[in-house]
């Protein structure tokens, strides 16, 4: 896949996790905020969109099996 597809999938878990991040906060739960931290910095740490798009869906499904 090309930067082109990386940049986009970088952008959907960017989202996701400002989305998550603000959600957190409000509801003062701390796995869903640091889930939100974690989707929005992960991408610069990886350079194939394989991994970015494994570890992306990994970190979303965290909330939902951790409610701590």
């Amino acid at each position: 896949m090309t930067s082109e597809a990386m940049l986009l999938w970088s952008l959907l878990f960017n989202s996701i996790g400002l989305g998550y991040f603000v959600y957190g906060r409000k509801q003062g739960s701390k796995v869903v905020l640091y889930s939100g931290v974690a989707l929005m910095l992960y991408p610069y740490l990886f350079s194939s969109v394989w991994a970015v798009i494994g570890v992306g869906l990994v970190l979303v499904c965290v909330p939902r099996f951790f409610n701590w």
